[in-house]
């Protein structure tokens, strides 16, 4: 069960980040991956290395707040326009495509930042 009283806690180390903010600054976490959930994204999960080894799964809601640009409405997935970012776990890249996952796109930008 999670604590609301903080952001993170490692499943390995069990390190906390009370704040967001704390869990992004750390320089001993990486964002390593990112797996889609296609019907509903937010509900996909921003995949973070820890320093101790673990690897940690956020759901993208957690992150949805530092994005604030365009959302399409409509899926590019499969198309001419996809580059297929989304299909593969270990892509971080940047996409171009007007797909309502390309946002998402734009928050692991962030994060990698």
């Amino acid at each position: 069960m999670r604590n609301e009283n903080i952001f993170k806690e490692c499943t390995v180390c069990g390190f906390t980040w009370k704040y967001r903010q704390d869990f992004i600054n750390d320089d001993e976490i990486e964002i390593v991956g990112y797996q889609v959930h296609f019907k509903e994204l937010t509900e996909g999960f921003m995949l973070f290395n820890h320093s101790c080894c673990a690897t940690l799964a956020i759901k993208v809601d957690e992150f949805k707040d530092l994005y604030n640009g365009p959302i399409f409405q409509e899926a590019a997935t499969g198309s001419e326009e996809c580059p297929g970012y989304c299909l593969r776990e270990d892509s971080l890249d940047h996409c171009s495509a007007k797909c309502e996952c390309a946002y998402v796109r734009e928050i692991i930008q962030i994060l990698k930042r």
